[in-house]
Parts: C-alpha cells; structure tokens; sequence
C-alpha cells in the first residue's frame, strides 16, 4: 500500500486574510475564528514536503523554502536556517533513497529544498533523484532568481526534466496539469486515493468557496476552473486533498462548494 508522510519545514504569519483573499468578506472570516489567528489578524502558514512510497519509488512532493536562500525580498524567507533536514532524516528519508522530486510549480517556498550549498555553489540535494519541473512555469520564471538558485543547478546536473500536458511517474502517481495559479502549476494523483494540489488551496476557506482566489494566483478564471475540477474529483472519488501550506484530508460537497470532512 502507498505510505504518506508530512514532514513539516516551519510556520509564520503571513498577512490579514482579507488582503491574501481579496474575493471574500471580513464577515466570512469573523464567521470562522479557526481559519486564522483573529488575536493577531493574521493567517498562519505552513510549509512541508510530501513522502510518497509507492511503487518501490520514494516520491518528494514539494520542497519549501530552503536553508541559506538569498531572498531580500522575502524576508520570511531570507537566509533560513529551519534544521528541515534533520526532520526528513526522522522521517526515515536520507537524500540518497530519495528516486523523484515533484515541485508543483516554481514558487519560491515549493523549489528550495531542491538544492543546497556545497563548496559555495548550488547543486542539487537529492543526488539520484529525478526532478520533475512544470515546463510552462519554466518558461514563465525565467530569469527569476529562485530559478537561478533552486531549480537550474538540478537542469544543468542533468536530473531534471521540464514536463507538459501530463506526466507518469508510476502505474499510481500521475501529474496533471492546473494551471491559473502559476502558468504550470499542476496537480500529483496517487491512484483515486490522494491528489497533491500544491497552491490550489492556501486555506480550507478556498474548498468553502472554490471561487475565492489568493492574492498570487496569476489567472483568476483559470484557477478557479482548476480548483473546482480538483475538489470535485476528490469529493467523488473520495480522495484525500493535500496542500502544501496545511494538512488538507478528504473533502466533501457543501452547497455549492465543498469542505474539509
């Protein structure tokens, strides 16, 4: 049977749920206390990777922030130090068994772990692993210093591979695209059991109203066309949603959206 594993990087508070979605209300967040911290007026959010085993493979999905990552602009981001490794390691996960890395698109806080310091230069951190990088996201974030940082030292190793239109990696592991986030943000099936969604949901609020778009999300009518068809599989099939910035589960159709159940 497949085995999935959370192994968390950190946590901090972002910004007023109001200016991350803009879509939604005041009155809807005073309504639901336990979507954010009302006492500081800010949403909390979390980074983690995925540990898919299946099929024999060992399966990173997303890989957060990254230690020593030059990000001024970012300061929550900048020049890390979260000790992420040592939780993999817990987790059972040493960067040698690691087979693939999924990065559900090019984000910053997706791609970091990707890569880490050796000898002042980045190379990859999983050196038998195959990366699978959103092609359209590729092309869009050219020149981006993540990029520059996180995802090219992996290209120029040669272990990664630029995808479009759908990906394989296993009898039960699929990438899909679902694009409206990023260009190539995309979406990992483990068979009719768990879907990966990466940024299609930032909060459980987004399942609650399948329309409300963060404030990162690049083309609104397409991530809200994504967001719709993902949860509406998972609520059929009965699939666990698994996000990327909180711990997700099964969803379940409520009026003309749907919940966490």
């Amino acid at each position: 049977m497949p085995e999935i594993t959370r192994v968390p990087e950190m946590q901090w508070p972002t910004r007023p749920p109001t200016a991350m979605f803009a879509d939604l209300p005041p009155s809807f967040w005073d309504a639901r206390p336990h979507l954010w911290d009302p006492d500081d007026g800010r949403l909390v959010s979390r980074t983690h990777t995925w540990v898919v085993r299946v099929n024999g493979l060992v399966v990173l999905v997303d890989t957060g922030i990254g230690d020593g990552k030059d990000r001024p602009g970012m300061p929550a981001f900048h020049r890390l130090d979260t000790g992420f490794p040592a939780r993999l390691a817990e987790a059972g996960v040493e960067p040698g068994d690691v087979d693939v890395v999924v990065n559900t698109h090019l984000h910053a806080d997706h791609v970091g772990w990707n890569t880490t310091l050796d000898g002042g230069e980045w190379v990859p951190a999983f050196p038998r692993a195959t990366y699978l990088f959103p092609a359209a996201d590729y092309e869009h974030f050219r020149g981006d210093p993540v990029l520059a940082d996180s995802v090219q030292p992996v290209l120029d190793a040669g272990q990664g591979v630029l995808w479009r239109d759908g990906h394989r990696i296993a009898d039960d592991l699929v990438l899909e695209p679902a694009p409206g986030h990023t260009p190539g943000s995309s979406v990992l099936k483990l068979r009719e059991d768990a879907v990966f969604v990466g940024d299609l949901l930032h909060n459980p609020a987004q399942a609650l109203e399948p329309d409300a778009n963060s404030m990162f999300c690049l083309d609104a009518a397409e991530a809200r066309a994504a967001r719709r068809r993902v949860l509406g599989w998972a609520a059929d099939h009965g699939a666990l949603v698994l996000p990327a910035h909180f711990e997700g589960g099964p969803v379940v159709r409520e009026g003309a959206g749907f919940a966490f159940a």
